[in-house]
């Protein structure tokens, strides 16, 4: 009786291709040959000078990054989230990562991590910039971003802390489509009558703030300006309209937006947003750099958590190609927010919310996407 022939399995790399830590670990693991989920060492060198990955175009990646600095610089938010569509889809490491799925999945979780962190460079140079600018032009909540900034601590470590090398990248897309279109569905609301019919004082400082640069009026003089800063509130006025909240509450907020942000690798704009525009209620021109601020401090965090303590590989050739359109892109975009309506700016991130949540939702948990790029 002839004993039964064991499956062979195929040949692994055995090489790190020059790269450290876990991410050379995992490619040494990985089959080599043609085909979905192996490596063909014959091929031509793409990113991180992996035989057969996606080979980036670098004029692209500037000129998308100009877009990624400049839509978050104007609205506060989708800076991550225009950043993972780039990663994901227009350089395809979205798929590239998920090929890896049967053949080698800690490879597919590493280099979704890589993703994540990558968004994150992105978003936090774009974050630092529009801070710098919107602080020029008083249009930044200090105590505010602050607040936010000090929850987001502990929720940007955190989440990196427990989920990094765990999570695949279907799971990752779905929750990142699910999320976004959520928060979409909510800003929707705020453009209607009755949502903005409960924000007087938003719509009464940003017709002020409008009115005064189609006047050419000095911004600055009629700026934030805050006059009472305690535990239980702080008080603060911008064009004639007092605003005022609770500190504890963006702590709070901090958190769980910081952790939502830190699990989908993207800056958190888009939650912060909503969280300043409904329970805050503050106008548009306020929020972007005040989530800009926010942001920075969670970025600073989770990159660390992802780079320092997890050891998430980095290219660090193609971060810095499109950190160059990242700086661009922020600086025209605190220059270019202040003539645009503030409603508009909402309907804006409802549509940019609409579009992305809608596709990497369905790709996610669908397998399909159904809105193109299919």
């Amino acid at each position: 009786m002839l004993a039964k022939r064991t499956a062979r399995k195929p040949p692994v790399l055995g090489d790190t291709l020059g790269l450290s830590g876990k991410l050379g670990e995992a490619i040494a693991q990985t089959p080599t040959g043609k085909g979905k989920g192996k490596i063909d060492t014959r091929g031509e060198k793409g990113f991180a000078g992996i035989p057969g990955a996606p080979k980036i175009n670098y004029i692209i990646a500037i000129l998308w990054a100009v877009w990624v600095g400049w839509i978050f610089s104007t609205i506060g938010a989708f800076g991550g989230i225009m950043a993972g569509v780039g990663h994901i889809t227009i350089f395809g490491l979205g798929d590239y990562a998920k090929s890896f799925k049967n053949t080698n999945p800690t490879l597919n979780k590493l280099l979704t991590d890589t993703i994540r962190v990558s968004n994150q460079f992105l978003v936090g140079l774009a974050a630092m910039i529009s801070s710098i600018n919107f602080y020029k032009q008083k249009r930044i909540i200090l105590p505010l971003g602050i607040a936010l900034g000090l929850g987001s601590i502990l929720g940007a470590w955190l989440i990196p802390e427990l989920t990094a090398g765990k999570i695949n990248l279907k799971e990752y897309i779905g929750y990142f489509g699910l999320a976004v279109f959520v928060i979409g569905a909510f800003i929707f609301y705020e453009t209607t009558p009755k949502g903005q019919a409960g924000k007087k004082k938003a719509k009464a400082a940003a017709e002020a703030f409008q009115k005064a640069v189609k006047e050419k009026g000095v911004e600055s003089a009629q700026g934030v300006h805050i006059t009472h800063f305690g535990l239980k509130h702080v008080k603060f006025t911008f064009f004639g309209t007092e605003f005022s909240f609770s500190p504890w509450l963006p702590v709070l907020g901090g958190f769980f937006i910081a952790a939502i942000a830190s699990f989908l690798g993207i800056g958190g704009g888009f939650l912060y947003v909503p969280f300043m525009t409904s329970v805050v209620g503050l106008p548009m021109f306020l929020v972007a750099g005040t989530s800009a601020v926010t942001v920075f401090i969670g970025m600073i965090v989770s990159i660390f958590s992802y780079v320092v303590i997890k050891g998430t590989f980095v290219s660090w050739s193609f971060i810095g190609v499109e950190l160059i359109g990242i700086f661009i892109g922020a600086m025209i975009g605190p220059r270019t927010q202040k003539y645009i309506p503030d409603i508009w700016l909402k309907r804006v991130f409802v549509v940019l919310a609409l579009y992305v949540g809608l596709r990497y939702f369905s790709k996610g948990f669908f397998g399909v996407s159904w809105v193109p790029p299919y």
